[in-house]
């Protein structure tokens, strides 16, 4: 890996860097658990498309500029420094988009990428369901092919931006005599679709961050199957290396974090220096975050000429999703009793955040597969260890 930055890779974030300067919204969108900040992250979306940075790694005809994950990684590094907005269309974009890229048909790429893109389609992820939640494998909703498409019922569960989203993708067992890996098929459905229930769950601070959604024979055409029939697991298991690898939690997520919590600790120093673990913790959680960032442009450079992401997605997940905790809760041991301020307290200022962040780090190690489910996979994948 080569640390230093070719000449057009410097002259890409300039042009990063100013695009984002002038289009970057002066003020803070509302949350995207809303439905007007859905509304606006959705336009927001749809202002990066016009510039073309929705997703710059997709090809041009899709909307993309073909860049590299080199490119990728600095386009993200830039995002995070100008604070732009979050991605409402994450799912989409970052989970089930590289998925369409590998294992979709030319006619599905077509359909369902450009509309991505803009945001006039936003993704909602249906897999956990009740009594399978890390372990996919013992899904139990079912889709039954009848002629030219798929009859579906069944429960899907903390589905992410499903309350307002367009579209959710997931598994279902399409095979009634199979169990665990097996007979499962990944199935794009949409969610305004008779039959379709969507019921919206409550987070910690009371917004509809996640829904249930509903089944009820319901007709899905069987174009919109993913991979093939029967191939399900396998097609997930893509679609969960990108979410556990580099594309849902860039570097740059935790290193604008890092650099927020050195800005908290000077600015409390004297007060939180009382206990000297503080401040090791502060350095500690720079440090970690830089080492998540060299580790993730090598494994960048590995995938650039031809390599692939395999079971060590998993030490991926375990170590940002734990490093997001760690620094919130410094953030934490700083802010004392004024942690507790959310951010739509009148004096709550930029330290609201803090809490918001907080509370969303304690989700880190169960999404994408609970770390306990990820350190079975490492044992057994990676170290080879017998199953206990």
């Amino acid at each position: 890996m080569d640390l230093n930055y070719t000449d057009s890779q410097k002259a890409f974030r300039e042009e990063v860097r100013s695009w984002l300067q002038a289009n970057v919204p002066s003020e803070p969108l509302k949350s995207f658990d809303t439905s007007e900040g859905f509304r606006q992250h959705r336009e927001w979306e749809a202002k990066l498309n016009d510039g073309r940075w929705g997703m710059v790694t997709w090809p041009e005809e899709l909307g993309g500029r073909g860049c590299d994950l080199i490119e990728w990684l600095i386009f993200e590094e830039e995002y995070y420094r100008a604070n732009a907005p979050a991605r409402v269309n994450q799912n989409g974009i970052f989970l089930l988009g590289p998925t369409l890229m590998e294992y979709g048909t030319e006619e599905q790429k077509a359909r369902f990428l450009p509309m991505m893109a803009t945001g006039e389609e936003v993704w909602a992820q249906g897999w956990s369901e009740p009594g399978a939640g890390s372990d996919m494998a013992a899904i139990r909703s079912k889709a039954e092919k009848v002629g030219d498409h798929y009859v579906i019922n069944g429960q899907k569960t903390w589905s992410t931006r499903a309350v307002w989203a367009d579209w959710t993708f997931g598994i279902f067992r399409t095979d009634p005599d199979s169990s665990r890996h097996k007979g499962l098929t990944f199935i794009l459905v949409p969610l305004d679709a008779e039959g379709v229930t969507v019921r919206p769950i409550e987070q910690l601070d009371g917004l509809p961050g996640f829904a249930e959604i509903f089944f009820d024979n319901v007709k899905v055409p069987a174009e919109n199957v993913l991979g093939g029939e029967g191939m399900g697991w396998h097609v997930a298991m893509s679609t969960a290396g990108f979410e556990r690898g580099l594309m849902l939690r860039s570097p740059a997520r935790f290193q604008e974090t890092a650099r927020r919590l050195v800005e908290l600790y000077k600015a409390n120093q004297e007060e939180a220096d009382i206990d000297p673990v503080i401040g090791d913790a502060v350095i500690k959680a720079y440090l970690d975050a830089e080492a998540y960032t060299q580790t993730t442009y090598m494994t960048a450079s590995r995938l650039v000429k031809g390599g692939k992401i395999g079971p060590e997605s998993s030490t991926n997940k375990i170590f940002w999703s734990e490093l997001d905790q760690k620094m919130h809760e410094t953030a934490m041991s700083i802010l004392n009793a004024r942690a507790e301020l959310w951010p739509h307290a009148p004096q709550a200022g930029e330290v609201g955040k803090w809490l918001d962040g907080f509370l969303f780090s304690q989700a880190g190690p169960i999404y994408a597969g609970t770390n306990e489910i990820q350190r079975n996979i490492i044992a057994e994948r990676m170290l080879g260890m017998p199953r206990a």
